[in-house]
């Protein structure tokens, strides 16, 4: 099995910047593309930005040119730079790892921006 432990979450004032991380442990053999979900109050969850193992980015149209995943395949980690934040990304954020057919998931962290 695959551990996600996010961190990083918080509140900010619009404008302002959050760097999320997510940490990978136990079975991370053979972990494929990882990325970062939200879900706000009363809205489903969606995908905010993915990157693959070979590290193709792919960004929710929201999001583009504001935030910016990366990772560290050599620390099993994921990380989400949030500049720019507005009230509309307050959600909580999920972080994702894909290992063969499977999904994932951490304990998601709050992200607050406050209108």
């Amino acid at each position: 099995q695959v551990q996600l432990v996010e961190s990083g979450g918080g509140l900010v004032q619009p404008g302002g910047s959050l760097r999320l991380s997510c940490a990978a442990s136990g079975s991370i053999f053979s972990i494929g593309a990882m990325g970062w979900y939200r879900q706000a109050p009363g809205k489903e969850r969606e995908l905010v930005a993915a990157i693959t193992s070979g590290g193709s980015t792919n960004y929710v149209g929201s999001v583009k040119g504001r935030f910016t995943i990366s990772r560290d395949n050599a620390k099993n980690t994921v990380y989400l730079q949030m500049n720019d934040l507005k009230p509309e990304d307050t959600a909580v954020y999920y972080c994702n790892a894909v290992k063969k057919k499977y999904d994932y998931w951490g304990q998601g962290t709050q992200v607050t921006v406050p209108s």
